[in-house]
């Protein structure tokens, strides 16, 4: 190897996080070498948001022509998956291709280099046979992979994750989704509204096991609704695979059947390999950071491999700290404490901030507002579909909101206020005396105003 060749920045790994981060360094004149040995943009273009979202999206158009009849007259829904997986493809150009994303920063004024990077040492990063030696610093933007659990017989079968999941061109009659959060829980609904008979597993004792119990019996209801099967409290004990029949053994003893296995048990940040003991940091299943996105000296670290949210705007967000720290730009340091994210199961359930329990556990003094969506003026008018409610959690002391939760048809659009309400920390008081649109289904949040 050579002597190394000397830029300002380095970035591993071009996922959201990462690709904002190279684009933006590379805009404001800094030499910037973008590495990636997968597809630039990451999950979220090709397996993540955007792909399942036309999944959840074509689903929803079923279901609500499902719903004619209790509204407008008579209906006849035949599903047919051939247009949806037409779709993505088409979004992921047909063969899961980056030359767009790969232009995008190169038109920016970065380089970009294909394969895998290891950190060598302060400051310097290889790339097979090629070395960077980055002045002002390295971004580590891996991202995560999916967590595949030790079950015993479950190594060598043809398992999916969302990758798989996504890519099918064809749904299989049956399906067992290990894992009873927001992944497993989107594809189970997309799927059965497909007519796949579907069954979730999950260990916890109720699905959406992060969120307010009251989030996990709304979505459980409507995923009946559809003819999902949940087990909850139970866990894989072993898998068994045969021909066209992946067998599940729980650890009650019983056994479900289906022709595809999809593993969604969670996501751990990809650090193997990447050197990072190099410059003295021991990362576990994430890498930590400071407030600036630092990892250490001349280290930064954003996107979902802190393990701050495995969300794009996260690493939108946390891409943008860590450029004004390296640009010396100042501004606001990252701020967690209003973190928003969003189900999109139908209903949808967003969320900002902390749940009851957590803000309970943290010492607050907890006032809580809730107010049921069906049974408000606009869930009326709306009609089959209505479920779901504004939960607010407030802290009492201070009067004003430390977490919220918005579920319902347009439950990530309502989160809108909410979450600016939480990061803001707008009094109550003022919140109290806002005046809500009517009918609309935001309008539920002065319900549980008044609760408070």
């Amino acid at each position: 190897m050579g002597d190394a060749e000397q830029v300002d920045v380095v970035v591993i790994g071009l996922g959201v996080g990462g690709e904002e981060a190279a684009g933006r360094l590379a805009e404001a004149g800094l030499s910037v070498v973008g590495i990636e040995h997968t597809l630039v943009g990451g999950e979220c273009p090709y397996w993540g948001c955007i792909p399942t979202k036309m999944m959840i999206r074509a689903g929803n158009a079923l279901a609500e022509a499902r719903r004619v009849p209790a509204l407008a007259g008579t209906s006849q829904v035949q599903p047919d998956w051939t247009p949806v997986a037409r779709r993505i493809r088409e979004e992921a150009t047909d063969t899961w291709d980056d030359k767009v994303a790969v232009d995008r920063l190169v038109g920016k004024g970065g380089r970009f280099v294909r394969g895998r990077a290891a950190i060598a040492g302060p400051g310097r990063v290889t790339v097979g046979e090629q070395e960077f030696l980055a002045r002002r610093g390295i971004v580590v933007a891996t991202g995560t992979a999916a967590v595949i659990p030790p079950i015993d017989g479950l190594s060598g079968t043809p398992y999916w994750t969302n990758r798989e999941a996504v890519e099918a061109e064809t749904l299989p009659a049956t399906l067992v989704v290990l894992g009873g959060g927001a992944i497993g829980l989107e594809l189970s609904q997309a799927m059965a509204r497909f007519g796949v008979d579907v069954t979730i597993i999950e260990g916890s004792d109720r699905l959406l096991a992060m969120e307010e119990p009251e989030s996990s019996e709304t979505v459980t209801t409507a995923l009946a609704e559809d003819g999902i099967k949940t087990r909850t409290g139970v866990r894989a004990h072993r898998v068994d695979h045969s021909g066209d029949l992946f067998s599940v053994t729980l650890s009650d003893g019983s056994t479900v059947t289906g022709e595809r296995l999809l593993v969604a048990t969670g996501r751990t940040a990809r650090l193997d390999g990447l050197g990072l003991d190099t410059v003295g940091i021991d990362a576990a299943r994430f890498l930590t950071t400071d407030e600036w996105m630092r990892a250490g000296d001349k280290i930064w670290g954003v996107g979902d491999v802190t393990g701050n949210g495995a969300f794009t705007h996260m690493a939108m967000y946390e891409a943008d700290v860590a450029v004004r720290d390296i640009l010396g730009q100042g501004g606001l340091p990252a701020d967690y404490r209003a973190r928003p994210r969003v189900t999109f199961t139908d209903p949808e359930v967003g969320a900002v901030g902390l749940t009851e329990k957590q803000a309970r556990e943290s010492g607050i003094e907890v006032a809580v507002g809730y107010s049921s969506l069906s049974s408000s003026s606009r869930g009326f008018i709306h009609g089959p579909g209505n479920a779901g409610f504004i939960k607010l959690i407030a802290d009492r002391s201070r009067g004003v909101l430390v977490g919220a939760t918005s579920a319902g048809p347009c439950g990530g659009e309502v989160l809108g206020a909410l979450s600016v309400a939480v990061t803001a920390a707008v009094p109550i008081a003022s919140l109290r005396a806002t005046i809500w649109a009517y009918p609309t289904f935001h309008r539920a949040i002065g319900d549980a105003m008044r609760q408070l």
